[in-house]
């Protein structure tokens, strides 16, 4: 099975910022996963390692990565295989993000610069790029609705060998 050695991580919380003259944080937050791979792997062996590795067991509602953990963001772990993320452009991963980002207006220049760095790059720069389509509500953990908004896109970039988990939501 491939493995994929995790790198680090990047959270961008948009309460560290100042909106005071602008529309808002909104609760908003990106957390960034980066992970090495191995050389010559296909993308579906990358997403298949990446759903079975411990840092995918994540709630992202402030739990943390649990190892042995069953969920992964708003949905059980065992709905989500690698046929959940579809192949998208990188402009449609871009264009999506920017929509998120802006919807209360504006951000401070610190937080785009921030993201235009830690998160925008990362998409651009991908060879490939997955997005993890809507599960439907049977998929859905016992409080998996408490994000309004949850984007997740995996960037696969086989030029650098790595794979970046991106996953911008709300709290």
């Amino acid at each position: 099975m491939t493995q994929l050695v995790f790198d680090a991580q990047t959270f961008l919380n948009f309460r560290d910022y100042d909106f005071t003259e602008h529309g808002g944080h909104g609760y908003r937050w990106v957390d960034v996963k980066s992970f090495r791979i191995p050389q010559d792997t296909q993308d579906s062996e990358l997403l298949t390692a990446l759903i079975a590795h411990e840092q995918f067991r994540d709630d992202y509602a402030g739990g943390g990565v649990e190892p042995s953990g069953t969920r992964h963001g708003p949905y059980w772990l065992k709905h989500v295989t690698e046929h959940s993320y579809q192949l998208i452009g990188k402009a449609e991963a871009l264009s999506r993000l920017r929509d998120w980002v802006d919807q209360h207006g504006p951000v401070p220049e610190s937080l785009e610069a921030d993201l235009a760095s830690q998160v925008f790059a990362i998409v651009d720069s991908a060879t490939s790029c997955y997005s993890l389509g809507d599960l439907g509500s049977k998929a859905l953990h016992d409080w998996g609705g408490v994000h309004v908004d949850f984007h997740e896109y995996v960037a696969v970039d086989q030029e650098r060998l790595l794979l970046r988990l991106v996953v911008a939501a709300d709290d």
